[in-house]
This record gives structure tokens, sequence and C-alpha cells, in this order.
């Protein structure tokens, strides 16, 4: 067979380097950090003034503000809000619930409260065929606590929602592979933060056919998952979350940074307000490194716990969008990561975030509170009369597993 024929140049070996060089300078950013304003010219697409726009403004520094979890008024057996369902059914034993015959507008404040208990132990509860609008949905978010206005991401075209997340991709936005790797895309919703957010709500307004599903995994399955000692060891330990690589991508891109980029440090183990479940709080977008240990340490640990994340099957639900379908998840306990498998077809939803309280340790929910804080599956046992499985026992005995 005679050889493929290959494109001739005539640069130098220099001049090549250096083109090459300007290529990666200028053709491999990570869509994660830098948010393209591109997008098809579709005059007649039904919702042109939710596409993203990049408005010029300036905001102040975020500071601290309180916050009060709806979740700790809810009835424990949440009555109102499964009463009214048609169905309820746990997607997996640790993550996600699809709930039917719910109509997200008509919600009473009891039953948001139980909604908002319902995510905090669930991680993430979805529902189809909701016709709530925009404004609706900021409606419900702020019930659920004051709302994050993004510092780089688009906001919608129409004026007076600057509370609106827009995530959108179509035909102009084809993934490049050598940006990103997939594993690093898992991310809890803007962990730098001070009060990073709470009760999120994601609706997709235009939903491709097949393709561009969102994947969650579980904070707390991770925490109950690993042994007691590294259990303890992490709930000694606080990583930092930085905005840095995110603000700088919009910059890259020749986009506005509305507010200047911060970084916090957070519990890498923290404890949810309301049911008091410890829960690993790290993740590949935003953080950096463990503070006060060693760089390999902080490197070894974090990649372990990112890997577990994004890896392991047990801990994650997957979900298929269709238009007018709504997730609503707990940022605190739970990451997340979309997959980009559907260009060139239109992905277009809409997300109001809640602030959350300002993340806590386990030291500090038990000062707090003089309550102990508690191993999710360890009480998801008790309730269901088992008897917690020891580990370090004699009798234990490796099974084999088929499928």
């Amino acid at each position: 067979m005679a050889p493929a024929a290959t494109a001739q140049t005539n640069l130098a070996p220099t001049d090549r380097i250096a083109e090459l060089k300007t290529q990666v300078n200028t053709e491999v950013v990570n869509p994660f950090y830098s948010p393209s304003a591109d997008s098809t010219g579709d005059d007649e697409y039904k919702y042109a003034n939710y596409k993203p726009h990049f408005p010029v403004l300036s905001w102040e520094p975020l500071s601290e503000q309180e916050v009060t979890d709806r979740g700790l008024s809810a009835d424990p057996e949440k009555k109102a809000l499964l009463g009214a369902a048609q169905k309820v059914k746990h997607l997996t034993p640790v993550i996600g619930t699809e709930i039917t015959g719910i109509d997200l507008r008509q919600l009473t404040p009891a039953q948001k409260d139980e909604l908002a208990l319902l995510v905090a132990e669930r991680g993430v509860v979805f529902f189809r065929d909701q016709e709530l609008n925009v404004h609706e949905q900021l409606e419900l978010g702020r019930y659920f606590g004051p709302l994050h206005k993004h510092a780089t991401t688009g906001v919608p075209k129409e004026p007076g929602l600057e509370e609106v997340h827009v995530v959108y991709n179509d035909a102009a936005n084809r993934p490049n592979p050598a940006a990103f790797a997939k594993f690093d895309l898992w991310h809890s919703d803007v962990s730098y933060e001070i009060q990073p957010p709470s009760t999120t709500s994601l609706k997709v307004i235009t939903a491709p056919e097949y393709g561009g599903d969102t994947l969650w995994t579980s904070g707390y399955a991770l925490y109950s998952s690993l042994s007691p000692g590294f259990q303890k060891y992490l709930e000694g330990l606080t990583a930092l979350h930085s905005a840095v690589a995110q603000a700088e991508g919009a910059r890259a891109r020749g986009l506005p940074v509305r507010r200047e980029p911060v970084e916090n440090v957070h519990p890498v183990v923290r404890v949810h307000p309301v049911t008091g479940w410890k829960s690993v709080y790290v993740n590949q977008g935003f953080t950096r490194r463990i503070i006060g240990v060693p760089k390999a340490e902080s490197d070894a640990i974090l990649q372990f716990l990112y890997r577990q994340l994004s890896e392991n099957l047990d801990f994650q639900v997957r979900f298929h969008w269709e238009s007018n379908s709504v997730a609503i998840w707990d940022n605190r306990v739970v990451t997340h990561s979309a997959t980009f498998d559907f260009w060139p077809q239109t992905r277009h939803a809409l997300r109001a975030t809640p602030h959350g309280e300002k993340p806590e340790s386990v030291a500090d929910y038990e000062r707090r509170t003089g309550k102990a804080a508690k191993d999710y599956q360890t009480e998801i046992w008790k309730k269901q009369g088992v008897e917690p499985p020891q580990p370090d026992s004699a009798d234990v005995k490796v099974r084999g597993y088929n499928d």
C-alpha cells in the first residue's frame, strides 16, 4: 500500500515550533474556566433572550450574611410533599430521587421546607414537565436563601436577570478534547465563595434528543466508605478553594470579570446543618490544596478523593434531561459533571443558586449544636434495622461479585 499523503510545510524547525506554541496558546482553552460567548445566529430561537450575555459590570465583594436552612422547619416525614406526589422513586440507594405529579409553581411553604430536607438527604431530586418560568424559578430559589450572582459566566440578555446562571452550548461550541479531561470537570458550584451554594436548581429549557446528561456524586457516601482512621484525619483538615482560574479564563477570552476573584478555606469534611451528616467537601474544579500539610501529601489525598468521587459508581446518579426537566441539588453534599457528547445539538439551561451557610467542620458543628455529627450510611442502616458491618472483625470473608 502506498504511503498516505501528508501536508507539506516549508517552515524551518524553529519557526514550526513557534507556530505550534501559538496554536497551543490560542486554541487549547478549558471551557470550564473560559465560557464561550459564541453561539449560532438563530434569530428565531424561542429562548434567544436567555442566551448568555456578558455585561460589563462591577460588583462589590461578597460579605457574610445570615442564612437559616428551610429544611430545619420541615416535617421529617415530609407528608405534605410526598403525599401530593403521584410517584416518588429513589434512583439509587444513596443519591437521587425522581418525583412525578408535583408542580413546582404550586408548592406551599411546608412543601418547600420538606423539599429542602429531601434534597439534603438524597443529594439531588428530579422533576419533569415543569412549566415554571425563570422568574418563578428565582422566586423558589430565594425561598432557600439569598441568590448568588456569578462573577464571570453568562447571564440572560433579558435585563434584570443577573442572578441567573446560563448554561448554553450549540453548534458553534464544539468541545476540544485537547483542552480538558472529563475527570477535571467534576465540581461543586462556586465552592470558593465564603458561603457556597445550598439548594440549587437547574431547569433545562432546550434539551438534545440524546446526550447531555448530568451526573451527581455523593460526598456523604464517599465519607462513609472511608476507614475510621482516615475519616478522623480528614475531619481535622481544611482546603483552599479558588476562583482565580475562572477569572483568568474569562479574561483570556476577553470577557468581563464582574467581581474580583476570591479564595477561601473550607473544611475537607463539612456537616450539613439539617441532617447532621458528614460529607467530603472538595472538588476538582475549585479546590487547590490542603492547608498545613506537605504538597505531596495534599496532592495524594486530593487525587484519591477526586478519583473516588468521579469513578466510584456506587456514589453516583445519572440523569437524562428533557426540555422542562428540573434538578434541585444540595451543593454542600454533592459534586456534579455534565457530559459533552451532544454536539452539534443545543443544550440550554438556567440555574438559580442560593447561598448556604459558611461551611462548618465536624468540631465546629458539634461545639455549636451540642450534637454529634453522624455518618450517613450508619444512620440509614439504623433506620433499616441493619447492623453495620465491622471491617476489622476476624470473621469477615472476602466475597466475589457477579454482574
